[in-house]
């Protein structure tokens, strides 16, 4: 795959100004998310929740589909969910914020659909961590996808911080819903897909090895257009042998020499 991305941009005040405002953006986006889960996680205490959670197999835990990240077991099971949030969600809006709000509802509506398709009967499945999952695996593929410099980083990032989101998909800890990260990563893998192509690639200034190579090939190009012959076909024919009818030729007719001339001795 490739996208095609503009070279040698300059690095303009309006440039620096739109990298920065994206970046705010991202970070406020982030940040509010994280305090609806605290409100959430404070409403929880007064009332019972449970309604609000995935019921595997039962219809009325189909809401829970809606309402479940919002919800948290407790202090540091929330915690840790908004860290992931802070640092994947900001990471994914500031370099693809088209995608990761197009994908979203895949991630979130993936991680119910996980726990409610393969929970236990009878368990009840909350938090957002299957919305990190998907976030994570939103970036990661992206940048196998991509493959463009700021797509790469940015999947590096996501797996120096949290790679092992990719094993936690699977069952390990008795009480953590892996189901609910194995449809939360399903979305994230999804949206992936669907939607690389609808964030542009950013412009970038191209390195100074970059433009020495590219003089090199070209000097080496005008060196052989100039000093090499060209090749046997390209050359032009300027002179074709008439073709005649009689193909037998024409026979010369000479004197015999070896009678003499008179008065020779």
């Amino acid at each position: 795959m490739h996208l095609d991305s503009p070279d040698d941009l300059p690095d303009s005040e309006q440039q620096r100004a739109h990298d920065k405002r994206r970046l705010s953006n991202a970070l406020k986006a982030s940040v509010l998310f994280v305090l609806l889960l605290c409100i959430a996680f404070g409403v929880q205490a007064a009332i019972d929740w449970r309604f609000l959670a995935v019921q595997p197999g039962e219809w009325a835990g189909l809401l829970g589909l809606l309402t479940a990240p919002l919800l948290h077991g407790s202090p540091e099971h929330l915690i840790a969910n908004a860290s992931a949030l802070l640092l994947l969600g900001s990471l994914a809006l500031v370099v693809y914020p088209r995608a990761t709000l197009r994908g979203l509802p895949l991630m979130w509506l993936g991680s119910g659909l996980g726990a409610w398709l393969m929970g236990v009967p009878g368990s009840h499945h909350l938090g957002a961590s299957g919305v990190t999952h998907g976030l994570m695996f939103l970036v990661f593929v992206l940048g196998l996808l991509r493959r463009d410099r700021p797509s790469i980083a940015a999947g590096m990032i996501a797996f120096l911080f949290y790679g092992g989101m990719l094993l936690t998909v699977l069952p390990q800890e008795p009480g953590v819903s892996w189901q609910s990260h194995m449809g939360g990563a399903v979305g994230g893998v999804l949206a992936a897909f669907w939607f690389r192509y609808a964030d542009p690639v950013p412009p970038r200034r191209r390195y100074s090895w970059e433009i020495e190579e590219e003089e090199a090939v070209r000097a080496e190009r005008e060196r052989r257009d100039t000093f090499e012959p060209p090749a046997p076909h390209d050359v032009p024919v300027l002179w074709d042998r008439p073709t005649r009818d009689d193909t037998r030729g024409v026979v010369l007719r000479f004197p015999d020499r070896r009678g003499g001339h008179d008065g020779e001795r």
